[in-house]
């Protein structure tokens, strides 16, 4: 049965998420010369409508790694590069943005950062009759400020605008004892609580975001992006992944 049929069947167990896409997921798989990979974003985007049409209430948080990675550059200061980042995250958000309304879907972009005549700024207020009225919101400029992750961007986000969950796509399948890829004997958790992931000082996601979680009701999936239906899955409350609760 295909993702397509099951969410006929099958209610999403969330009503508002926000997905957190690092900017990396932008090259495509496997990853390609260019920072963006359209074919790819194009996919991307058919499946983030997918999840709207569902009737899950849906933002998006997105990174600049395909075009910026800040702690390669240390010809430059930590504030610099963090900003130049968070204009590469809004590089992604338009581009994203752009293809969902080419497809046929409303959607809005709010950066952290102003730049006049390219993106808006309203109330998280505003942003959630945005997304109640089924528009996909797309965050840009993390925090807004340096020395912050986009995780810890993505949990504030989420935060504000009170979604049930972080959704974190990334290139593994979850959160494990030790690195996957040079442990083979690591053991992936299914479920834990925020201060077991701060006991744990996972490298798969920012502390500072677990800790900003802690005791909220907020969950955090980390979960591999790839096959793209993996977002259904996650939506429809399979076990994929690791599932971490604020409390």
């Amino acid at each position: 049965m295909s993702s397509a049929d099951r969410m006929t069947q099958i209610k999403p167990v969330y009503k508002r998420v926000i997905l957190e896409l690092s900017g990396e997921m932008f090259r495509g798989e496997p990853p390609g010369g260019e920072p963006i990979d359209f074919p790819f974003l194009g996919e991307l985007s058919r499946k983030l409508i997918q999840i709207r049409n569902m009737g899950v209430q849906l933002g998006v948080v997105v990174g600049g790694g395909n075009i910026w990675r800040g702690a390669e550059h240390g010809e430059l200061d930590r504030v610099t590069s963090d900003q130049i980042g968070m204009l590469a995250t809004l590089i992604n958000a338009l581009t994203l943005g752009g293809m969902l309304r080419k497809l046929g879907c409303s959607a809005f972009v709010f950066s952290a950062i102003s730049i006049n005549r390219v993106d808006e700024s309203p109330s998280h207020l505003e942003l959630m009759k945005r997304m109640e009225r089924g528009e996909i919101v797309i965050f840009a400029g993390g925090t807004g400020n340096p020395f912050f992750t986009t995780d810890t961007g993505a949990v504030l986000r989420a935060l504000e605008v009170e979604a049930d969950a972080v959704l974190k796509g990334t290139k593994v399948d979850g959160l494990y004892s030790d690195d996957p890829f040079k442990n083979p004997n690591a053991v992936r958790y299914s479920e834990l609580t925020c201060d077991d992931a701060l006991n744990l000082k996972a490298g798969v996601m920012d502390l500072t975001a677990f800790a900003l979680c802690r005791g909220k009701e907020l969950e955090i999936v980390i979960f591999k992006l790839l096959p793209l239906d993996n977002m259904i899955e996650v939506i429809l409350g399979h076990p994929i992944g690791t599932r971490i609760r604020g409390k």
